[in-house]
């Protein structure tokens, strides 16, 4: 028994030591972007409107009703915390400190990735490549890191599977529903939670942990739906009614179709986005949607067909974000965001391997040649589509996986986190049959 404690705190202090090497590696990387290759001048993103809505907030004005916001309520946070924390206020102090608020969101993303590995039993080599590659991911991406609150949002996201990972319902109830206030991206892990907590806690805790859960989100959104219902019920139409987005899926192909035969396409505006127009389009549209949908309910059921294990279901969330983001209409650049902690979750080398090339494919078109692609040039159009091609691989080997009936290699009895009824169970079958055991 001294032998197997000091070897499980051996383990445990190797794992602490190598999340904050990797934690030293992600702001390692985050402060390169801002030199070489990639320099702070060059970089375009979203900051200046982000601004834009905390100065009209500041100057008295109510989001959803005086202005127009595309985002859901949650948004707010990660807009306004630069604001009150920049001196002198100004953009570039603003932009700095945006900088240092999204920082600090990837830092809080790589700890809870760290804890959900080690409570999904992850060992050795699976946990060093895993964080190691999230600690990288800026450098993979590029600026775009930099310039978008998707990190923020991301982080709520990890947190709160790796919350129910750990028994923490309550706690993973709170932040996924403010991530769910702050993008609305991370219902799609709402369905595999409610299963989760359905097959450990009964009918009646899962009914709580709803309504915990609509709570959350009634706290970001009721002030504005009462103060400006018309306005936000605008944003919700805003995401509902946009149209195929220049980077999607459907748009590539449509690409691909003018370039080899002809087809008539052009970009338009719209939206907040760059869009194809092109015979076909609406068609497209509804067949990404309903790709999207079928894809997403083909995982929801696999998981809740298959035994509730947590390394089933970390697979499962991954798998549900890279379909989400895969088949759906709008594929805007910092979406690859989102997949960067749940992607290494998963013990398959390939979907990593994969997302890696999703995320370096993106970073040579975007931001630089973002124009040229607008343009109808052909190489960015086919680098665009190797990179949407490459993220459905992702989905697919994730599917894969989800679907394999057991991962004997990698699920211990740690990744079972058995029911009570379970443990009693096994502690009087040990005691019937004594004391030896075997210990994996």
């Amino acid at each position: 028994m001294r032998r197997l404690g000091s070897d499980t705190h051996a383990r445990g202090s190797w794992k602490f030591a190598w999340t904050g090497a990797c934690v030293a590696v992600f702001l390692g990387s985050w402060s390169l972007l801002h030199h070489g290759w990639n320099p702070r001048a060059a970089r375009a993103g979203d900051a200046p409107l982000y601004q834009s809505y905390a100065h009209q907030i500041v100057d008295g004005k109510v989001p959803y009703r005086d202005f127009s916001i595309e985002y859901p309520p949650g948004f707010l946070l990660p807009a306004l915390a630069p604001e009150a924390t920049a001196s002198p206020v100004g953009f570039e102090s603003y932009d700095q400190d945006f900088d240092r608020w999204m920082a600090g969101a990837g830092t809080v993303l790589i700890l809870f990735a760290a804890l959900a590995l080690s409570l999904l039993g992850a060992r050795g080599e699976h946990f060093t490549a895993a964080l190691g590659f999230v600690a990288v991911s800026p450098l993979l991406l590029g600026n775009l890191m930099l310039t978008h609150f998707d990190l923020w949002v991301t982080a709520l996201a990890i947190g709160g599977l790796t919350a129910l990972l750990a028994g923490r319902n309550k706690s993973g109830g709170v932040l996924l529903g403010a991530a769910i206030a702050t993008k609305l991206w991370p219902a799609v892990l709402l369905p595999l939670a409610l299963v989760w907590i359905w097959r450990r806690l009964g009918k009646a805790a899962t009914a709580k942990w709803l309504l915990l859960v609509i709570a959350v989100c009634a706290v970001f959104f009721g002030p504005f739906a009462v103060l400006a219902p018309t306005g936000l019920g605008h944003s919700f139409a805003l995401q509902i009614n946009r149209p195929l987005q220049l980077e999607s899926l459907g748009s590539t192909l449509l690409l691909a179709a003018h370039n080899l035969g002809g087809l008539s396409v052009s970009v338009t505006t719209g939206y907040g986005s760059r869009n194809i127009a092109a015979p076909g389009a609406a068609a497209v549209v509804v067949a990404s949607t309903c790709l999207t949908l079928v894809g997403l309910c083909a995982v929801w059921i696999a998981f809740a067909r298959g035994p509730a294990r947590a390394d089933r279901l970390a697979t499962s969330a991954a798998a549900s974000i890279a379909v989400f983001i895969a088949f759906g209409k709008v594929f805007s650049p910092q979406y690859l965001i989102w997949l960067i902690p749940f992607v290494p979750l998963a013990r398959t080398r390939l979907a990593t391997l994969l997302l890696g090339v999703a995320l370096a494919l993106t970073q040579f078109y975007f931001p630089t040649h973002y124009g040229v692609l607008a343009d109808l040039h052909q190489w960015p159009a086919w680098l665009l589509l190797a990179r949407d091609l490459t993220v459905v691989a992702v989905a697919v080997e994730l599917g894969r996986v989800l679907l394999q009936r057991d991962s004997i290699d990698y699920v211990d009895d740690s990744c079972r986190l058995p029911s009570a009824s379970m443990r009693a169970a096994r502690s009087s079958a040990a005691t019937k049959t004594g004391p030896s055991i075997a210990v994996r």
